[in-house]
């Protein structure tokens, strides 16, 4: 196998991958149908039927070694026209090796940069306008993967597979995942049945637009489902069964559990601002005109504090207008890209 592809941090890939061809544009030519998948018949495991196309894998992985030992093999049994592309975040481990070994093309971090980080570079080197994003340690299992695509065929731009309550990895993190589903869901206006879910399908074109909101660390799932439903693109969720993960988790439930929840905030203001300000406007009014009710009745004067108040949820409001306008500034070519897929649909 040729030397894998080391990637500085914060740059354009540098460095070079013998068997590894770069794209020469992210978007298929117009009109083009995709090519068929062969008929697996070893793919028993949902009776689902054959890949209709060719799509990329990206798998993320720091010190995998564990789950990759088993997860590589049934990908290229399973998904043999696939392009699979490992992400070395900095691994310390044999991940690299095991690699080398299945014969799967790889790209270097120099250090650890973050999950969020490999994802992007995943995406920017994915060949297939069709992404697959599944962690590396064994949760996901491949024999899903045929439902996600068979979602896209739909006519949906992301697909993401919905963990059955059961298969959460305790009980802590059922309860933290649906109060973030139902947080999410309240600031986008839909309803998210899998807010954290790294196992999912989009549209590469469309993924690749938000890659500079997406954070380096594991919150990538969040922002970009919510930036997809705010963008409008169609957005489905498939359930799947999450298998016990190989090897220790890289999460911290208490620092990256509030982590996750600012980032909720953050995406919130960034893409459904009114949904964010509009609330805490409507309770600063409120108290303020309780509290200027309660001092008028009982000492028959207007108080600084009910001042402070009302002003407060006037400031609130019009923080709120503006971040509405600034947030239409990222949809600039969100239209033009929507219009592109409804001509090549056509031309299909």
């Amino acid at each position: 196998m040729a030397e894998p592809l080391r990637v500085p941090p914060y740059t354009l890939f540098a460095g070079g991958l013998a068997d590894f061809q770069k794209p020469a544009t992210l978007n298929p030519k117009r009109g083009q149908r995709p090519t068929p998948h062969p008929k697996q018949s070893d793919n028993k495991h949902l009776n689902t039927p054959p890949i209709p196309r060719r799509f990329s894998i990206v798998l993320p992985a720091k010190n995998e070694a564990a789950g990759l030992t088993k997860l590589l093999p049934v990908l290229k049994r399973q998904h043999p026209e696939a392009e699979i592309l490992v992400v070395d975040d900095g691994s310390t481990d044999e991940t690299l090796s095991v690699c080398e070994q299945q014969n799967v093309k790889v790209i270097l971090h120099p250090y650890g940069i973050g999950n969020g980080a490999a994802v992007k570079t995943g995406a920017r080197y994915a060949s297939q306008d069709i992404i697959v994003f599944m962690d590396a340690d064994g949760q996901h299992d491949p024999y899903d993967i045929p439902a996600l695509l068979d979602k896209m065929d739909e006519g949906y731009e992301m697909v993401v597979g919905a963990r059955r309550a059961h298969t959460q990895a305790s009980w802590f993190r059922l309860f933290a995942n649906g109060f973030y589903n139902r947080l999410a869901s309240f600031m986008t206006g839909y309803k998210i049945e899998d807010l954290t879910s790294g196992f999912r399908a989009v549209r590469g074109r469309h993924f690749r637009k938000f890659l500079y909101l997406l954070p380096n660390g594991f919150s990538y799932p969040t922002t970009s489902t919510m930036a997809f439903f705010r963008s409008a693109f169609p957005v489905a969720y498939v359930p799947i069964h999450a298998a016990k993960r190989e090897g220790k988790s890289h999460i911290r439930l208490f620092k990256d559990g509030v982590r996750f929840f600012l980032i909720i905030l953050k995406v919130g203001a960034l893409f459904s601002p009114m949904r964010l300000f509009l609330p805490i406007s409507g309770t600063l009014f409120m108290t303020g005109i309780a509290y200027y009710s309660y001092t008028y009745m009982t000492a028959g004067r207007f108080s600084n504090m009910s001042a402070v108040l009302i002003l407060s949820s006037l400031f609130t409001f019009l923080i709120g207008i503006l971040s509405e306008q600034i947030s239409s500034l990222h949809y600039r070519g969100v239209e033009e890209d929507q219009r592109r897929t409804v001509r090549k649909k056509k031309a299909e």
